[in-house]
């Protein structure tokens, strides 16, 4: 079976207050859309949180969901992982890509060399940073710039990159 496509949103963080509200660290640019989706998924797929309404707070959003009627229950899910479908995400503008879509693409030169596959993608403060693990050695990192990466071919399932120079 394939596993569902499936993009994490949020985090559950603990209980809040005494009536079962529970406090979740979001993931998404505007904590506020976890109320938008509304049914959240666990990893395999499965049904973890249908929230009803919520609230903003420091981390995201402190909400209340069907599944849960006491503080004892939120505590409980204290650390679930909570998921929606990559399909109920709206297409990203142009030069715009989900972080989701990246992982996983071959990364390989204007001249079609082979450079690897993007592992991961972070933000360390200065910009994003792809991490193309090569067929053999040391992963390393790529600027996720358009000099750096001047193409992203999404359907083609790869990157263009300009690798850079190697220091001796």
């Amino acid at each position: 079976m394939d596993k569902p496509n499936l993009i994490l949103v949020g985090r559950v963080a603990g209980a809040f207050g005494v009536k079962g509200d529970v406090r979740i660290t979001s993931y998404t640019a505007d904590p506020m859309a976890l109320l938008e989706y509304r049914t959240l998924q666990r990893e395999d797929g499965s049904a973890a949180l249908t929230l009803t309404s919520g609230r903003p707070d420091k981390a995201g959003v402190v909400a209340r969901a069907v599944e849960i009627e006491t503080r004892e229950q939120a505590e409980a899910l204290r650390g679930l992982k909570l998921f929606i479908p990559r399909d109920a995400l709206p297409e990203p503008e142009e030069d715009e890509f989900y972080v989701t879509d990246l992982i996983g693409l071959s990364v390989e030169t204007p001249e079609g060399e082979p450079l690897g596959r993007i592992r991961t993608v972070q933000d360390f403060g200065a910009g994003d940073l792809l991490e193309v693990q090569p067929p053999e050695g040391a992963s390393w990192w790529l600027p996720f710039t358009r000099e750096a990466v001047p193409e992203v071919r999404l359907a083609d399932g790869k990157v263009v990159a300009i690798k850079p120079e190697e220091t001796e």
